[in-house]
């Protein structure tokens, strides 16, 4: 563990959120469904979730982490569970917009990191999460085929703002 600057302890913090958080969507998601595909899908992806969870559990020490986790973990499971109860194509539209909000989150942080040129195994394993987490988006965005309704992009919508806000909150507390 090396001691960053308070914006990347920042940042961590709100990736550390971020990836309690999505075990948690996988937990939900597993809660209510019974579709054997989709149950698969959300075992294997949880599983990458919970790893990089243990990596910036190794970057960052207790005391630094989120504060506000027990509601990052109600958050997350809400945010699977309810789209588990409309079935797969919720949930496949659901991991699209988690992850392609991740995607741009983790693209900030390395685009920093390479333009102050510091940090550069966090550089790369931040990358390879990133890289996964794009992974989950083009799995989910190929299973629901772009074919969503109203009700599905607002749902979208509204989880892309409550994944900025949530960002937003883990950075300070």
């Amino acid at each position: 563990m090396s001691t960053y600057p308070d914006w990347l302890v920042a940042e961590l913090r709100s990736d550390h959120a971020g990836e309690t958080g999505a075990v948690m969507i996988y937990r939900g998601i597993l809660a209510f469904c019974r579709d054997a595909e989709l149950r698969d899908f959300a075992e294997r992806h949880m599983a990458t979730e919970q790893g990089h969870l243990r990596l910036l559990e190794a970057e960052l020490p207790p005391a630094q982490r989120s504060r506000l986790l027990p509601i990052w973990r109600v958050a997350g499971w809400v945010t699977g569970a309810l789209p588990a109860l409309l079935g797969p194509r919720a949930v496949y539209a659901t991991i699209d917009a988690v992850e392609s909000f991740v995607d741009h989150h983790y693209q900030q942080q390395i685009d920093r990191l390479d333009a102050e040129g510091i940090f550069p195994e966090l550089r790369a394993m931040l990358a390879r999460c990133q890289e996964e987490e794009v992974h989950h988006r083009d799995e989910a965005r190929e299973r629901h085929a772009g074919v969503v309704g109203a009700l599905l992009r607002g749902w979208s919508w509204m989880v892309g703002v409550g994944s900025e806000a949530a960002v937003a909150a883990a950075r300070r507390v």
